[in-house]
């Protein structure tokens, strides 16, 4: 099935149950009451009094963060798990040491900090708490000290950051002893340092504090607006430039100091003779728009944590190697390496900032009382918040701080984070890992198109599944349409089918127990009901083949082969026997006809499809009269989405006096451990 690539966002009036419905989505509402117990202790969010908000949680963070303790926690979570995981995290991510421990120089640098932080960076005080530190952490750091350890020649820098109240020392690799000792020597106190790839030598006998271990990746910031780097960039890197390079007179000897800015850091993977080889492939541009490639092997690509696109790279003595040599396509002869000899400084990339008017999401759809106190007829009390913008004019909504909604997408704008309803998923045919999918929230909908690593990336979603997703840019097509796109690859991406989470059943703090008699056509999420089953009212069991990768069920081709529903693949050899379950549900309020597959309809029968494939058809037809005495909790969604129809080849709903029900799903999140069972049909107070 085909549908136009242009991704057009449906607009719905903001009708007055649309707002109650994503109101009483207590998930959202755990979200708020989250959002401000963290900004309880941050004082006013305006300081200035200029109506900007600054330096508060996003909401993406935020939910980013809740979902990923429910998932550690599959069992179920307290307000205080959710809470301690969240304090602990934003405390990590803006760590501010007492000012009276600080040393004031780097107080006084701080004001001139306008760098956003790499994606990998950990500050020193977290090496302190958890005694750990990852190869691909990064460091940003201050100089506070260089020293030579007495008696030997072995030169120690003490390191601090602009977060922490601790410092750390660094055993300084030889490669750059030629950079310090000296009167003039470019590192020391006050001098910006990059570095990862440390290993730890923690606290020990002797050794009081941890210390860091050598390493050669290890970047000196520039700043060309100081008097001496500004001397020192003119003097070393102006006279050379990319034509200026010749690979024979690089093979006598002949070195280089090259100046260029990044424009690309991609990855590829070599296939060699004992195994795959990692490479980093950076795209650097000097002044004339000559292009270059600057390649790191192995260990070294994680020098690449410390390289922002926009950034200016200064290459002193870099190794010049044969492009035919390394495997890479290129118009030049030749490519650069990180040598033995070769030394790296940085002048960063400085995110400019953009403010954006908090108007572009209307009033009515924000619901963070610490942050907004209006009603629907009043203003924000904050008018605008500032975001980074890179020089194209495209802005980062990643922190933006308040939840978006599909009527806020605008081109230009990346990391979004939308939490909506999935009304409708089409596989792109031309591509095993490419879907588009419809999301809507209580503004509107729109098609996104998400691009997966691996074609079962995308898990069991269903129709009327609430999802979370991080990390989309929309932008403009040719035809000035807007469009939306999603790469699981990307930083800060992320795709979860909150429908689907366990947590959420077992969690009394993220759901309010709902009756069956308000799952209608305007439900948009996941209702949480307590339910008991009546196979006697309607009952329909079978068992069919599935795909094992996308759990959609298989057809029989003419030709004898089976064919995925949904992938339209041929999967012969990827498929599971599976339920197909039609069964009303009931409470005291209502009853409801709803349809089960897979591990939840395994749960509801308390059998395997194997199992109950292999049974007597006059044993499978009395099957389920057993069931009449159990009850569950169980998670309920709607795949008959309104304005979308309905899905083919499932019942219809059952029309109670009075009241019409959509047709509901159990979908595939409810576990054994949801069950409860109770043999006194009394029990279930009917």
């Amino acid at each position: 099935m085909e549908k136009d690539s242009a991704m057009d966002i449906d607009l719905q009036p903001e009708e007055e149950g649309k707002e109650k419905r994503e109101e009483e989505d207590y998930f959202l509402r755990f979200i708020d009451y989250a959002r401000s117990q963290l900004l309880e202790d941050e004082g006013d969010p305006d300081p200035n009094g200029d109506g900007a908000l600054v330096d508060q949680p996003g909401w993406s963070w935020i939910v980013s963060r809740i979902l990923k303790t429910c998932i550690s926690y599959s069992s179920g979570v307290t307000p205080a798990i959710l809470l301690s995981e969240l304090s602990l995290a934003w405390g990590e991510q803006r760590r501010v040491g007492a000012p009276t421990k600080r040393l004031e120089f780097i107080q006084h640098l701080k004001t001139n900090h306008r760098r956003t932080k790499l994606p990998n960076t950990v500050t020193i005080d977290s090496i302190y708490e958890k005694n750990f530190l990852s190869l691909n952490s990064v460091l940003e750091a201050v100089i506070v000290d260089a020293f030579v350890l007495p008696g030997t020649n072995i030169h120690m820098l003490t390191l601090g950051d602009y977060w922490s109240s601790n410092l750390v020392d660094l055993y300084l690799h030889r490669r750059f002893y030629n950079l310090v000792g000296m009167e003039n020597g470019i590192l020391k106190k006050g001098r910006e340092v990059f570095l990862t790839g440390c290993y730890l030598r923690t606290a020990s006998a002797g050794v009081s504090h941890p210390r860091l271990l050598p390493t050669e990746y290890f970047v000196i910031l520039l700043d060309e607006n100081q008097d001496d780097d500004a001397m020192l960039l003119a003097a070393q890197f102006a006279s050379d430039s990319f034509s200026s390079v010749s690979l024979s007179a690089a093979n006598e000897g002949v070195s280089y100091s090259l100046y260029a800015r990044i424009e690309s850091i991609g990855s590829v993977e070599i296939q060699g003779k004992f195994g795959n080889l990692q490479r980093k492939q950076i795209t650097l541009v000097d002044g004339n728009d000559v292009k270059l490639q600057f390649l790191l092997w192995g260990e070294q690509t994680v020098l690449s944590n410390l390289f922002r696109v926009g950034s200016m790279l200064a290459l002193d003595k870099p190794y010049i190697s044969s492009s035919t040599e390394c495997g890479i396509e290129t118009s030049e002869e030749f490519c650069l390496e990180y040598g033995t000899a070769t030394q790296l400084y940085l002048v960063p990339y400085i995110q400019h900032e953009e403010q954006v008017r908090i108007s572009l999401t209307p009033c009515g759809h924000q619901s963070s009382r610490s942050l907004s106190s209006c009603t629907p007829s009043q203003s924000p009390r904050f008018s605008q918040v500032s975001l980074p913008c890179d020089s194209f004019g495209t802005i980062d909504y990643s922190n933006y701080p308040f939840r978006s909604f599909v009527a806020d997408l605008q081109d230009k704008m990346t990391g979004v984070s939308l939490y909506g309803v999935a009304t409708d998923i089409i596989k792109d045919i031309s591509s095993e890992t490419t879907f588009s999918i419809r999301i809507a929230d209580a503004s509107g909908s729109i098609w996104a198109k998400l691009h997966f690593t691996a074609s079962w990336s995308l898990g069991r979603l269903g129709l009327g599944h609430a999802v979370f997703i991080s990390g989309l840019t929309c932008s403009k097509s040719k035809q000035k349409r807007l469009e939306v796109s999603w790469f699981e690859n990307d930083d800060g991406a992320s795709f979860i089918n909150i429908s689907c989470l366990p947590a959420l059943i077992n969690s009394s703090c993220l759901h309010k127990l709902s009756r069956l008699s308000d799952t209608t056509s305007q439900t948009g999420y996941a209702k949480i009901c307590r339910i008991w089953l009546e196979p006697m009212e309607h009952f329909h069991v079978n068992t069919r083949f599935s795909h094992s990768l996308c759990a959609h069920f298989v057809n029989k081709m003419p030709s004898g082969l089976l064919e995925c529903s949904f992938c339209h693949q041929v999967c012969d050899a990827e498929v599971v026997r599976t339920f197909d379950l039609k069964i009303t549900v009931a409470d005291e309020s209502a009853k409801v006809l709803a349809w089960s597959t897979g591990q939840t309809a395994m749960d509801l029968l308390q059998i395997s499809p194997e199992e109950f494939h292999e049974l007597p058809e006059e044993e499978q037809v009395m099957y389920p009269s057993s069931l009449e005495n159990e009850s569950f909790m169980v998670a309920l969604v709607n795949c008959k989405i309104e304005s979308y129809g309905s899905i083919q080849g499932l019942p219809l709903a059952i029309q109670l006096p009075g009241k019409s029900l959509e047709h509901t799903s159990l979908n595939d999140c409810f576990m054994k451990h949801n069950v409860v069972r109770t043999r006194e049909r009394e029990a279930c107070q009917r």
